[in-house]
């Protein structure tokens, strides 16, 4: 629990998806962190396209620092262009100055979940729950 805590000096963005359809891939991609509990438990970041549901990069990371979510993000765009829109949860990975600028570099609309709002983000959520009862409890 808790593992994206919000840092209150950041900025929060508005949740953007609300009535939207999506239509095509590149349309909107999000992004989480889930920690993997095993003996030497590591954090996961994914970006993952809504339409698709593809998975367009990962890392993973002994520490919460951004450097990997916004390594994840960066090859994400190198492979795959920008998505007109990224919705993050409102952890301070997400709402950090360097993560934004990847954002607003690359023209970028920005979409965070509503606090405690794991539905508005359940592509990537239904992601976790896939990674870790298919593959982590079973072989773990």
């Amino acid at each position: 629990p808790n593992l994206s805590q919000a840092n209150q000096a950041h900025r929060k963005y508005p949740y953007l998806l609300k009535g939207l359809a999506i239509q095509r891939s590149n349309q909107v991609w999000s992004t989480d962190i889930t920690y993997i509990p095993m003996a030497k438990g590591f954090d996961l970041c994914a970006v993952i396209d809504w339409h698709s549901r593809k998975v367009l990069a990962h890392r993973v990371s002994i520490s919460m620092e951004v450097d990997f979510c916004i390594s994840a993000l960066n090859e994400a765009i190198e492979k795959y262009g920008s998505p007109e829109i990224l919705n993050t949860d409102q952890g301070s990975q997400f709402t950090s100055d360097g993560f934004i600028d990847v954002l607003k570099s690359n023209g970028i609309q920005i979409s965070m979940d509503g606090k405690g709002r794991w539905v508005d983000n359940v592509m990537v959520e239904r992601l976790w729950r896939s990674v870790k009862y298919e593959e982590v409890y079973l072989k773990a």
